[in-house]
């Protein structure tokens, strides 16, 4: 492959693997001797690599600054990749696709030694599989045969006893004799065949992304990033390592028909983006921008081969109108193709097999300590112990809000803030995706005079555990006037609360939830005795429309009969239930009246809530066995209930749970039976 011809009077001709000497003189000057090895190139066609230089005798000998292994690695997948074409003109497709394979891994481990990030233990162990399989690679091939110690370096033969050699040749070909024979008498144990890198056995499964260009936010799974009007990151150091892992894809995700990377992107800055007249405009505005869409069903699926360095280009595609609803743009989008202009983000993707404790071990040079991690909208399809997590997904669905006494519809801006039941904001409770920092409110995109907005906008509630009891949600609604003068004298004037506990001690229910509206002075409604003790959402019971619902030493707050507000909640807890009979069972203590009804219920709770809460529920399950060790009023209770544990766990998808419970159940079966007259059931 030719990539610089160069000139007739100084240009040097360079061509693919050719290794260059650079002058420490200008290769312009006229001093360069008319010989043919000597010429200038560009600089951009070549990598500068460290070199040793090493004098024997009258002689110097320039010599790679790379690990030897790395060296070895490099000259290896050359020496296979030309036997590799002559394979393929053979006709071998069988050795063809073996020694594909074999380079694969070769190049994937290259990197991560290239990467410098592994660990001493990992590097060793990268070390041995790496010469493990160029041997592997040899012996098939019909190659000479590399002798090594038993730190996987070659023996250099000019130091090494003739014995020794012989030893290590005859271990060599004794370990390379057995992997083949072991491939050949039992093919049924291969590992999982490889579908372009995904292993098919595999629960879990993880997506790399490296934003080049641009600006992103990733619908489901998000990760935010912010860009500057000059084209940088607004945060320096994340220049050109805008890197995110979207994680706990499971084998439902895979088997979709069309996966999408949705980006949407959002300005911030004033209401149009043209300016108009002389009068000075609000900023710090969220307006609707665009957004940019790309199938990668096939990559995310292996069907295509995902190389780290190979950019694509996600085409972008701006909002028509000032109203047009980023949402409703996405669905046009993924329907048809639209023409960007030549706009648009360059990123780079690989389908990673794993969660993200296997790929930041297999992985080091992708998945570094930079790298931001986004987990999925919901609990993965394995759930496993020791993988905690307090999370609430909240999304800005809909609404619908009168204009009142303004000749045109509002400009609807809604901020939400976490309060506690004093109604002071709770800090740094409100992400808006991975890789961004915590906010202490969240505020909605504006869209121009729409009676009826559709926001459908997600972001993350992080609350601590032991604050979920004591907070609440509370959104505030107003109007954002494009000039800056205007903007100044509009005040909140209506808001919605809701609470993430319920009476009963289960947190939030998932899905919709249309809330109350209220009216009222601005500052009325931001005092909590106005509203604290009223119900926030309309299936609460009877509603007034329009009558008055609190009236207190501070004010009044009316319920607003014209406009309506729906949000969608999705608890992503180990620790919070929102099953009533699990609660029960776990806080067995407060209620010991309740004990054998919950113990009841247990059997018929989903077994995807047993499952998040696995740990807990067995802790409570053997704490009551040893508690009531003197009686067997429990025994067969708490018996039937492990049972059902058991028999949930057992089943396809938790399967892989099953050691976790067999060494918890035998651990505490082994204390009960230690107990003077304790496990009599078990007995």
């Amino acid at each position: 492959m030719l990539f610089w011809r160069g000139s007739e009077q100084i240009g040097f001709l360079c061509t693919l693997s050719l290794t260059l000497y650079v002058c420490p003189f200008s290769p312009l000057s006229t001093s360069l001797p008319p010989i043919p090895s000597q010429g200038a190139f560009p600089a951009s066609i070549v990598q500068l690599r460290k070199v040793i230089i090493e004098k024997q005798g009258d002689q110097e000998v320039v010599l790679s600054a790379e690990m030897p292994l790395v060296k070895e690695v490099t000259t290896t997948l050359r020496e296979w990749g030309s036997i590799w074409k002559q394979l393929y003109v053979t006709n071998k497709k069988k050795r063809v696709v073996q020694v594909q394979r074999l380079m694969w891994d070769l190049m994937e481990w290259r990197s991560q030694l290239l990467s410098g990030t592994l660990p001493s233990d990992e590097f060793k162990e990268l070390k041995q599989k790496v010469t493990s399989k160029i041997d592997y690679g040899n012996k098939i091939l019909e190659l000479d045969l590399v002798v090594r110690d038993v730190n996987g370096n070659m023996l250099d033969p000019e130091n090494a006893s003739v014995i020794s050699l012989f030893r290590a040749h005859q271990d060599a070909t004794t370990k390379i004799n057995e992997r083949i024979k072991e491939e050949q008498v039992s093919p049924r144990f291969r590992r999982a065949p490889v579908i372009s890198g995904l292993s098919l056995v595999s629960n879990s499964y993880s997506l790399y992304v490296f934003v080049r260009k641009f600006v992103v936010r990733i619908e489901r799974s998000n990760y935010l990033i912010r860009w500057t009007s000059k084209g940088f990151p607004k945060d320096v150091d994340m220049l050109n390592n805008l890197k995110v892992v979207f994680t706990d894809l499971g084998n439902k995700d895979l088997n979709r028909d069309k996966i999408y990377l949705i980006c949407q992107i959002v300005r911030v800055g004033r209401m149009e983006l043209k300016e108009t007249g002389t009068k000075k405009c609000t900023l710090g505005l969220r307006r609707p921008f665009g957004v940019a869409v790309m199938d990668i069903s096939d990559i995310i699926k292996g069907k295509i081969e995902c190389d780290e360095e190979k950019q694509y280009f996600i085409p972008f595609v701006p909002v028509v109108a000032e109203n047009d609803f980023l949402h409703s743009l996405l669905n046009k989008v993924t329907a048809s193709r639209g023409d960007s202009g030549g706009q648009g983000l360059w990123v780079t993707m690989k389908a990673l097999v794993g969660d993200i404790i296997q790929i930041r071990k297999e992985y080091p040079h992708l998945v570094d300590r930079s790298t931001v991690v986004a987990r999925k909208l919901g609990f993965p399809e394995i759930i496993m112990p020791g993988d905690i997590r307090n999370d609430i997904y909240l999304t800005l669905w809909t609404g619908d809000f009168d204009k009142y006494n303004k000749t045109t519809q509002k400009n609807m801006e809604v901020i939400m803030t976490v309060c506690d039941e004093e109604g002071k904001a709770v800090p740094n409770s409100i992400c808006l995706g991975a890789g961004d920092r915590p906010l202490n409110e969240y505020r909605s995109v504006i869209y121009y005079q729409v009676k009826q907005p559709r926001w459908m906008e997600t972001f993350k509630v992080a609350i601590p555990l032991e604050e979920m009891h004591r907070s609440h949600l509370r959104f505030m609604f107003r109007h954002r006037s494009s000039q800056e003068s205007k903007d100044k004298s509009e005040k909140n004037f209506a808001m919605a609360f809701v609470h993430l506990m319920k009476a009963d001690g289960t947190v939030l229910q998932d899905g919709l939830h249309e809330l109350v509206v209220f009216k009222g002075d601005s500052k009325r409604m931001e005092d909590v005795n106005s509203y604290l003790s009223q119900p926030s959402t309309r299936n609460q019971g009877d509603v007034p429309k329009g009558g008055t619902l609190s009236r207190s030493s501070v004010g009044v707050l009316s319920v607003s009969s014209r406009d309506s507000f729906t949000v969608s909640t999705l608890v992503c807890s180990t620790k919070l239930t929102q099953n009533v009979g699990l609660l029960g069972l776990l806080k067995w203590r407060t209620r010991p009246e309740l004990l054998k009804e919950n113990l009841e219920k247990l059997k018929i709770i989903d077994g995807e809530q047993v499952v998040k809460f696995l740990q807990d529920t067995l802790d409570a399950l053997f704490t009551i066995m040893m508690e009531h060790s003197q009686t067997d009023d429990y025994d067969i209770l708490v018996f039937d209930a492990l049972v059902s544990v058991c028999v949930c766990v057992l089943v396809s998808v938790w399967y892989s749970l099953s050691l976790f419970l067999s060494l918890s159940v035998s651990l505490s079966i082994s204390v009960l039976m230690a107990l003077p007259d304790g496990g009599a059931g078990f007995r």
